[in-house]
């Protein structure tokens, strides 16, 4: 039975029509070897002379992936170590584009029904919506989670468009600035707090997926805090920035403190939504 994208993508081993893909976490995402992919879509003898002929016969394929795709070490079979090309989900994207074979063209009309559903939802946004929306049903999550769920994603794209508008448009940068809030709102970055939770680091997976109503909600109130202080202040530097992300999240921190001793426990928990089966993560602009 063939894996699905998400599927190949979340296994911590990786394997697809009976192939194992190597991977290796690099850059914060993981990245996988081209050669394995090429073996698992066709019936080459020779992965590495077929990947080297694809190439350069897509001229457009040999120049994206010579400049988007690094060399990164993953073990041989006879488990010494090797630089192989490798490429992230983008990158194998684009590579199954260009390879005639049976194999890849399940991936290929999954890939044409991807763009088509996007088109649509620019055209409509709140098809967008409804989408994720049954996602998270699919997953189990209740109809009362799902609608906070719902509202932080707005709320966060609110304060990301602020951001932009501020000048703002690094991951890095973005990244900074969310830690500053998590930091003031529950007293751990997004990594720690992913630790708390027992979540894998080396991976997709969203903090916000696994948090509980208390939690997204004071998630909620550090970020549209600090979207409404920066609308006010207008910071023209990122430094500027970065303090009015801390003073957006301390309101949110000093009201859940003070939510803590009114019902004696910690709102920060270890609880998480781990799924049974693996599951597609949705995945946000940088949180």
């Amino acid at each position: 039975m063939e894996k699905s994208i998400s599927e190949m993508t979340s296994n911590k081993l990786v394997i697809f029509q009976n192939k194992e893909i190597r991977r290796a976490w690099h850059e914060d995402e993981w990245y996988y070897s081209l050669v394995d992919i090429v073996e698992a879509l066709t019936d080459s003898a020779n992965a590495t002379d077929y990947l080297k002929k694809t190439r350069k016969r897509d001229e457009e394929l040999g120049s994206y992936l010579g400049t988007n795709c690094p060399q990164v070490e993953m073990s041989t079979q006879t488990g010494k170590k090797r630089k192989i090309l490798a490429g992230n989900t983008k990158d194998i994207f684009r590579l199954i584009q260009s390879i005639p074979s049976k194999k890849a063209e399940p991936f290929k009309q999954w890939l044409a029904q991807v763009g088509h559903e996007r088109i649509q939802e620019i055209e409509d946004p709140e098809l967008a919506q409804e989408r994720m929306k049954t996602l998270y049903e699919q997953k189990g999550y209740p109809k009362d989670w799902i609608d906070k769920r719902l509202r932080g994603i707005a709320i966060r794209q609110n304060l990301t468009d602020e951001w932009r508008e501020r000048g703002i448009s690094e991951h890095r940068d973005f990244a900074i600035l969310t830690a500053e809030i998590s930091k003031a709102t529950f007293g751990m970055t997004p990594n720690e707090y992913k630790n708390h939770k027992n979540l894998p680091q080396k991976s997709n997976t969203n903090l916000r997926d696994h948090m509980d109503d208390l939690e997204l909600i004071f998630s909620m109130l550090g970020e549209r805090v600090t979207t409404e202080i920066s609308k006010e202040e207008k910071p023209d530097t990122f430094d500027k920035s970065k303090k009015i992300a801390s003073r957006g999240g301390k309101v949110a921190g000093d009201a859940r403190v003070q939510t803590e001793k009114e019902l004696g426990r910690p709102l920060s928990t270890q609880k998480n939504f781990l799924p049974k089966s693996n599951l597609l993560e949705l995945d946000e602009d940088n949180e």
